[in-house]
């Protein structure tokens, strides 16, 4: 296992960076059930330490955020007091490059399944009657959810991932640029849910928005098929047509 123990300034300078301590304190305590306090600081020579209070099950606590810290790319160290992470793992770096190549290829590739679930809980939203200025956040944001990339990577922000040694740096450099990609795709699919919601709660759907690699055809016709009822003060807009090739193309 290659392992760089000078990955940061945290380690040139053997203090940890606050920003690099809030990432691995929002990443842990994500893993630790709420309202858990979790401390992380530096350790004398490099690297950070996080511990818990309590006398709980700390360890199984501790290899919970391990599994966490490690699909980021970290090497960590687990001990029944505390938990340590002393640099980049080039095993775990490579990881999470499979992990992130199989999240595009996958869930991040359905869009259909994400428009049907927006119009299954907007629907549902709806009929429940939540007003309509709620129902769109309120479908994004549980898309947001099951999506879990967006928060995944929300937790990274800010962060400066350096390397000293050539091929960790470049695996970094892999990291950083499929991490944008999954950005990108996770805005394309919120954005979606967004329209479709919209649609569904009965409003107009903003003018000149444009998705990649989305079969529309379903997609509105799945919004179609859900929206039978309009409130009778809201004017029935039809549906734009779509030319036939359209279809073809996104099949």
């Amino acid at each position: 296992m290659t392992v760089d123990h000078q990955v940061s300034p945290w380690f040139t300078r053997n203090t940890a960076s606050p920003v690099h301590e809030r990432v691995v304190e929002r990443i842990c305590a994500r893993a630790a059930p709420d309202g858990t306090p979790v401390h992380v600081t530096d350790l004398p020579l490099g690297g950070v330490q996080i511990w818990i209070d309590g006398d709980g099950d700390r360890w199984s606590l501790y290899h919970r955020m391990a599994h966490e810290l490690r699909l980021v790319g970290w090497h960590t160290e687990t001990g029944t007091d505390r938990l340590l992470v002393l640099g980049w793992s080039a095993d775990c770096l490579t990881h999470r490059v499979v992990v992130l190549h199989a999240a595009l290829a996958g869930r991040l590739a359905d869009f259909d399944l994400t428009s049907f679930t927006a119009v299954t809980i907007a629907t549902r939203l709806r009929q429940e009657g939540l007003p309509a200025a709620r129902i769109v956040p309120e479908v994004e944001a549980r898309i947001r959810e099951e999506l879990r990339w967006p928060g995944r990577l929300a937790d990274l922000d800010g962060l400066q991932r350096i390397a000293t040694l050539e091929p960790l740096r470049l695996r970094l450099a892999q990291v950083a640029g499929l991490e944008a990609t999954v950005r990108r795709r996770c805005g394309e699919h919120l954005s979606l849910a967004g329209r479709v919601a919209t649609t569904v709660a009965g409003g107009r759907v903003p003018p000149k928005i444009y998705f990649a690699r989305l079969t529309t055809g379903l997609s509105e016709r799945m919004v179609a098929a859900s929206v039978p009822n309009r409130p009778m003060d809201l004017p029935l807009e039809p549906l734009p047509v779509i030319p036939a090739d359209s279809y073809a193309a996104s099949a």
